[in-house]
């Protein structure tokens, strides 16, 4: 080849830049929310999730996949799946800058800054962090058992990463991750089959027995799990630790793990409990309150996960953008590029804003209206953002052409990001579950009597009289929600209730030509199906350097 051409015009790696510096939305938002706050710790992250070493973890990570070891060569049960070792490297990384469980034990902010990172951390790797998420969610969850927590709290939000399989007595750090849905009944988990019987009381508080499976089981080499079974009350939490605290194996049985689409580097699989041990967590017959604030959790991090790709997805296109030429020019300076650039740009930026909403929302665990805003909040950001995921990769992706859609080695960043994008939308509850979330949510009230409807018009009204789109969708929306919404219209209102609080955080938080731009768009009707149909009103040039890598 190199006696036929040289090859030029192909645009360099991304790689060796710091991911928090050079991301404005991220660093506005997080002024807005929580000014005055050390950005020391995101920019250590960002130069972190940047580096090309950490880039080269991602990608073996994800080319040699986990691999399950049910036996060992004489034929005893091992039960262990063996990663790579930058799966290892990544999963430290990821701890030590405190994505897990370390926002429990901080102060004044911490959930957010955690967000913050998490989303700077996706943009890195996504499938080591699913069990850094069950680590984080696990936490309001396992106070309903006060001696286990007493003992594992220390532990789950320790700094210290050991992937050894021994009992936790013996580790610095732990992880955890949970097993609800079962192969008949997937979300409905009321329909689970897996049966807990009563042992004895022991240190730990209640010890059953149980026998059934989990037909998803993610991140089996986590050191325990919250798990749903039928207790004789009905379905109950159960805490239910891989290793015994005398050392013995807990039996559960890993049966196979899944061949995914995407999520490569993180081991999900089927598991069978063969009498295994679990103490109860909170009362029997509870099981999906008490575990459903560990859902709540794990949604949020599907929103902060999907945003966090988005941008990654965006950064690629204009790094590519910006160097490659076609018909005489970059890429970048042809204006229908632009257009499509831009717009990519404005819904990443939204992303942004409605996350970042969320999360702040859960460092104030105190305050009432903020309370209310979780409730609502956390259903419709995970639908919107992560719905928009898969659209938006597409997107990015033809902006690379052909070379976006190959895996070279592993080094398809594009790609890996492409597959990725679907599993937030189903994993911790698809859009149907999200939308109906909704409904349940707008039928929540706090102490005081105040409602769900009420808390989003207080959080929606001080962007009004900004833009004639934004009010006219506002209005629309507390009518409709006054008036009660049937089912079938629950993902439009879901949809509606996400674009609302979107423009009402940019017009706070952003340029006055971001905000004027998504509200042209996405309310005022002023664009079409795809992206790249931006108004011509629209400040490209603005939005896109507002957006840029670098």
């Amino acid at each position: 080849m190199d006696q036929t051409h040289e090859v030029i015009n192909q645009s360099a790696p991304l790689s060796g830049y710091n991911l928090f510096t050079t991301n404005r939305p991220l660093r506005d938002a997080l002024a807005f929310h929580s000014p005055g706050h050390d950005d020391a710790p995101l920019r250590a992250l960002g130069e972190t999730a940047g580096a090309a070493e950490m880039q080269q973890h991602a990608r073996l990570a994800n080319v040699h996949a986990p691999l399950l070891h049910s036996h060992d060569r004489f034929g005893r049960r091992v039960d262990q799946v063996e990663f790579h070792p930058s799966y290892h490297a990544l999963m430290s990384a990821a701890v030590r800058h405190g994505l897990h469980g370390s926002a429990w034990a901080g102060g004044p902010g911490a959930h957010m800054e955690r967000a913050a990172g998490f989303m700077l951390f996706t943009e890195l790797e996504a499938s080591v962090l699913c069990p850094v998420s069950m680590t984080y969610a696990v936490t309001p969850a396992l106070r309903g058992n006060a001696p286990v927590f007493s003992e594992w709290f220390p532990r789950l939000t320790s700094t210290g990463y050991d992937p050894r399989l021994v009992p936790a007595a013996q580790k610095a750090g732990v992880t955890m991750g949970m097993g609800m849905t079962e192969k008949q009944g997937g979300s409905d988990v009321r329909a689970n089959t897996t049966q807990a019987t009563f042992e004895e009381t022991t240190p730990w508080g209640r010890r059953y027995r149980l026998v059934g499976h989990k037909w998803f089981f993610s991140a089996p080499m986590c050191d325990a799990f919250l798990v749903l079974a039928q207790a004789p009350a009905g379905l109950s939490c159960f805490f239910l630790p891989r290793v015994l605290p005398d050392g013995a194996m807990n039996a559960l049985r890993i049966q196979r793990l899944k061949d995914k689409l995407g999520n490569k580097a993180n081991a999900s699989s089927e598991v069978e409990f063969a009498g295994a041990q679990a103490w109860l967590v909170g009362e029997e017959g509870r099981g999906v309150p008490q575990i459903l604030e560990m859902g709540t959790l794990t949604r949020l991090d599907c929103a902060l996960g999907t945003t966090g790709l988005m941008r990654q997805a965006l950064v690629l296109a204009l790094n590519h953008a910006s160097q490659r030429k076609a018909f005489g020019y970059r890429l970048l300076e042809h204006p229908l590029m632009r257009n499509v650039l831009a717009d990519l740009a404005l819904e990443s930026e939204a992303a942004v804003a409605l996350s970042l909403r969320l999360a702040r929302a859960f460092d104030r665990q105190d305050d009432a209206h903020e309370a209310l805003m979780r409730r609502v909040l956390t259903p419709v950001a995970k639908y919107w953002i992560c719905k928009r995921g898969s659209m938006f990769s597409q997107e990015a992706m033809e902006c690379l052409g052909g070379n976006g859609y190959v895996e070279e080695g592993g080094e398809g960043v594009m790609a890996r990001i492409y597959r990725e994008m679907p599993l937030n939308s189903i994993w911790e509850g698809a859009g149907n579950i999200m939308a109906l979330d909704l409904l349940r949510a707008l039928k929540k009230r706090d102490d005081r009597g105040q409602d769900v409807a009420a808390a989003l018009a207080a959080e929606l009204d001080p962007a009004r009289g900004s833009q004639p789109g934004y009010d006219r969708l506002v209005a629309s929306l507390l009518t409709r929600i006054d008036d009660g919404v049937e089912e079938t219209e629950a993902r439009r209102l879901a949809q509606d209730v996400a674009l609302a609080v979107q423009a009402a955080m940019l017009r706070r938080h952003a340029p006055d030509f971001v905000f004027e731009a998504f509200c042209a768009s996405r309310l005022g009707g002023d664009w079409g199906h795809a992206f790249g149909t931006l108004p011509l009103a629209s400040n490209f040039d603005g939005i896109i350097a507002r957006a840029m890598p670098y």
